[in-house]
This record gives structure tokens, sequence and C-alpha cells, in this order.
């Protein structure tokens, strides 16, 4: 290993063993956003980590919400097939340790707005299905 690569290491090793701060937001932010969104009525994919997908199902319904995010003034990529299965189109949502509340509340404004112009809030993914097909 070279040493520039391993000197990188131990600076990082150095800096997460005095803190937990960035880490501790991160999950905070995490399970804030990831609150936010299931009051609000949004089908997510599980787990707890900062990746946060918000499942639409639909890849035409991915790109439109997408677009109309970016029109509130939020930037989030639908993904759909092929760089997810078919049938499993999302936004994908990533946290950061440097977002405060405004802004998380601020995207879920947003997200809520999107979600209630395509009457997908509150349903089921077999609704969504049903409503706009895989």
């Amino acid at each position: 290993i070279a040493p520039v690569v391993v000197s990188g290491v131990l600076r990082v090793l150095d800096l997460l063993s005095k803190s937990t701060e960035l880490r501790d937001k991160l999950e905070k932010n995490s399970a804030y956003w990831r609150k936010g969104l299931t009051e609000a009525g949004f089908v997510l994919k599980n787990g707890d980590t900062p990746i946060v997908p918000v499942m639409l199902f639909n890849a035409k319904l991915a790109q439109d919400f997408s677009r109309d995010l970016f029109d509130e003034g939020i930037y989030a990529i639908g993904f759909f097939f092929p760089v997810v299965p078919k049938g499993q189109a999302r936004i994908r949502t990533q946290l950061s340790a440097a977002h405060e509340t405004h802004h998380l509340d601020k995207a879920l404004a947003a997200f809520i707005k999107v979600g209630k112009k395509y009457g997908i809030l509150g349903k089921t993914k077999e609704e969504i299905v049903a409503m706009y097909g895989l």
C-alpha cells in the first residue's frame, strides 16, 4: 500500500476515534427524514441507512416526480430499469450530516406537494401500480 494511502487511512481513523458527532447527526437526519416521509404516506424501501429510496414502481412516474421536485428546488434522481429491476422505480434520496432540519423540512414539503399532485400519498404499492402500472 502506498504511504500516502496509509497516511490518509490513519488520519480518518484518528478523526473517527475522537468524535461521533457527524455520524450521530447523520443518523438523526436519516431517522427524521424517514419518519417524515412515512408519516406523509410514502412507500419507502426498508432500511436504516442515509440512502432512503422512495418507491414509485413506475419508470415514467419516477421521471416525472424527479422533474417536479427539481422545479420545487429539490434535486433527487429517479431510478428505474435497467438501474433497478423493472417495477422497482424509485426516487433515491441521500442524507448528509451537513443537512439541517430546515433543509429536510423544505425537501419534505416539496415531496408532499409532488406526492399530492400524483395522488400517491397513503397509497400502497398495489394501489400505485394500479394507478400507473409497472
